[in-house]
């Protein structure tokens, strides 16, 4: 698929309107509401350093960020006015707008995926193909979607119990670490590093090393799909001034990750203020894998990368995510370029790039603390 020549761009329009940032009175603030795709934690620095650095506000708009859950699902909160905008994986997106959520991906924050599936180094499982008669943790709300294909493209279907078990992962990897399943999701940012933290009950720190597991990335095997993106209701952008204001909460919330790229410290400090209830340690690590997820963005912060949308849109139809092809309403690029140009103009000394931004080495704590 290719929808280069589906999408309008709009960002002569909105250069030529002469937007930007101004300075706005509390009273004229125009309040909007983000759904989170999980708990508060570095996943979502920028948006929070945005909020901390009165770009909101700088913006004209008072946001107000609303974390999510176990049993949250974005698209849902989105699609019934419980919030402006939201946080999901694309994955998720598409099958949610398929079956009528009217949910469109208005900016791409993260540029690649940081999904995995981890084993032991002593169980055998080194492939995809290798989870076959195992016990497989995943997590539910789209977020299976990735591995599912995986397991699709080796002949495994996912719900058939006679060639793989799926189990219905929490958000953590106590089960992973009891040996009570064979394989856990893991994102790098998160469950990867609780098991590199763990301490045993006499004290033992580390317990387990990278050379203890067998960690299977999806980028390489061919199924990864884009993640953290941000999304609103096409009914709401419909309505008169709402591309508008998507376009300055866009702008806002990408200079916050600008912000969180070079002082990645401040950020976590703001994570845990906002009550995060994972440790300074952890979230010093998250956020430096959740930087390494963003930067460098060759297109620029928040700018969809069409061919990964292709492969991603892709794999949602080869593999039964959804049933057709995304329809050319399920993206748009136009609001997040004019989001960025609006950016380069009002602050040209910013970069928004990122392209040689190195990552930090980040020592792993015990417990995450």
């Amino acid at each position: 698929m290719n929808f280069r020549k589906l999408i309008p761009v709009l960002l002569v329009v909105v250069l030529a309107l002469g937007v930007g940032f101004a300075a706005h009175a509390q009273d004229d603030l125009i309040p909007v509401r983000l759904q989170l795709k999980w708990v508060t934690q570095a996943q979502f620095a920028g948006y929070y350093a945005a909020d901390r650095l009165g770009y909101y506000e700088e913006a004209g708009l008072d946001v107000e960020i609303l974390p999510g859950g176990p049993d949250i699902g974005p698209q849902q909160v989105v699609a019934a006015g419980g919030a402006e905008f939201g946080i999901d994986w694309m994955g998720s997106h598409l099958a949610s707008r398929e079956q009528g959520s009217g949910a469109v991906s208005i900016a791409q924050v993260f540029q690649r995926s940081g999904m995995r599936e981890v084993a032991w180094a002593d169980s055998g499982i080194e492939t995809i193909s290798d989870l076959a008669g195992n016990v497989v943790g995943v997590w539910g709300f789209g977020n299976q979607f990735p591995l599912f294909a995986a397991l699709v493209k080796e002949g495994l279907d996912p719900n058939n119990p006679d060639d793989v078990t799926i189990f219905n992962q929490p958000f953590d990897m106590n089960a992973f670490l009891n040996r009570e399943i064979d394989a856990a999701a893991a994102m790098t940012y998160n469950e990867l590093a609780q098991v590199l933290e763990f301490v045993d009950e006499d004290g033992t720190f580390p317990v387990f090393t990278l050379d203890d597991l067998n960690v299977i990335d999806l980028n390489q095997v061919g199924t990864a799909m884009l993640e953290d993106h941000i999304f609103a209701n096409e009914e709401w952008l419909a309505q008169e001034g709402n591309e508008q204001i998507a376009i300055d909460f866009i702008a806002a919330s990408l200079r916050g990750w600008a912000y969180c790229r070079d002082n990645p410290e401040d950020c976590v400090q703001w994570v845990l203020e906002e009550g995060s209830t994972l440790g300074e340690g952890h979230q010093r690590w998250m956020m430096n894998e959740i930087n390494k997820l963003i930067w460098p963005s060759e297109n620029g912060v928040g700018i969809l990368d069409l061919d990964l949308y292709d492969t991603t849109a892709d794999i949602a139809l080869t593999y039964e995510v959804v049933s057709q092809e995304p329809d050319e309403g399920a993206i748009r690029t136009d609001l997040a370029e004019a989001a960025l140009a609006q950016l380069q103009e009002q602050f040209p000394d910013e970069d928004f790039f990122g392209l040689n931004w190195e990552p930090a080495v980040v020592e792993i704590t015990p417990n995450g603390e």
